[in-house]
Formats: structure tokens, C-alpha cells, sequence
């Protein structure tokens, strides 16, 4: 997996190695960025359950300020660790369980990447936890399967894309 554009453009990620981490394909992540490419400057990310972090480190690539990675698997957030180091990056990788996290964060973001297991229920649980740690115009962009449909509120969707079998619900508070 490359980063697609940006300071890292180009550069290669880890070959993922673990069937646990479902990589958001290089279509969808295009579109993603394309799509959020005037938002990014200077944003504050939050990439929840971050597999490999290529999320994160995409939005690191294109402008992002800061990004918090965080996934509850030791070998995810190792993957993470690693890429970031070979792209002489220092950012925050936190192992620890999303909700857990979710329930003691006290810090405000911009763009939300949400990523869970597809099929987990963990959608349901975690979309109410993010309305006080998103900013009052920032964005959530929600990865899932398209036969997949969620309670997002409090939430508004203001765009839904369908890539293939994968959707990408972006919200925003109004």
C-alpha cells in the first residue's frame, strides 16, 4: 500500500500480515481524501481503530496537524508504531479499547475517521460517544459494508458514497 498524495506521496506501508485488519481499499481511500483535500490543512484526526494507521497517516500526508491512532490489538497499534516510524513521523498510537477510550477523552477533533470491524456492532455504541469530542463543524467518515445501516444520531449524514461492497457515510452536527 502506497500514500497516495501529499509530503509522504508515494512512500510504501507495511505489508499487512494480519487477517484481522481490513485495509480500506486504495479506490475508496482516493475518494476519501479527494473529498476532504480543503479540509485537511491544520485539522486535528482522530483515526479510530486504525489497523495500520493508512488512514491516519493519509491525512498526516496531506495536511493534518495532528492524528491520534488508536486500535485495542497490540499488533495493530505495533503496525501503526512502525509505519509511522519509517516515515520519521511522531504521532500518538494509544492500545486501548474505543470505547473505553471514547469515555475518557477529553480532546476535540476535526475529522473522525471510524473504521470498525464490519459486522461488529461496535457503530451503534460508538457514534453517541463522538458528539462532545467532535468540533461543532467537524466531520465523521464512517467505513462500512453497503448493506450495513446505522443509527447515526445525534448526528446528520450530509453525503453517503458507495464504492463496490463499501460505503463511506460522512457526518457532520447539522
Amino acid at each position: 500500500m502506497r500514500i497516495d498524495a501529499g509530503s509522504f506521496k508515494g512512500r510504501r506501508l507495511l505489508e499487512n500480515k494480519f487477517e484481522h485488519i481490513r485495509p480500506t481499499t486504495d479506490k475508496v481511500r482516493q475518494a476519501l481524501f479527494t473529498k476532504l483535500q480543503f479540509f485537511l490543512p491544520n485539522s486535528r484526526v482522530l483515526d479510530l481503530f486504525c489497523g495500520t494507521g493508512a488512514l491516519g497517516i493519509e491525512a498526516l500526508s496531506r495536511g493534518a496537524s495532528e492524528v491520534v491512532f488508536v486500535d485495542k490489538d497490540s499488533r495493530s497499534a505495533k503496525m501503526t508504531r512502525d509505519n509511522l516510524k519509517a516515515l520519521g513521523v511522531n504521532a500518538k498510537v494509544i492500545r486501548c479499547d474505543a470505547l473505553v477510550y471514547l469515555d475518557s477523552c477529553k480532546e476535540k477533533f476535526d475529522l473522525i475517521l471510524l473504521d470498525p470491524p464490519y459486522k461488529s456492532g461496535l457503530y451503534e455504541k460508538v457514534i453517541p460517544r463522538l458528539y462532545d469530542i467532535l468540533d461543532e463543524e467537524g466531520v465523521i467518515v464512517c467505513e462500512h459494508d453497503k448493506k450495513d445501516t446505522f443509527n447515526y444520531s445525534p448526528f446528520v449524514i450530509y453525503d453517503e458514497k458507495r464504492y463496490g461492497n463499501t460505503m463511506l457515510t460522512y457526518l457532520s452536527k447539522n
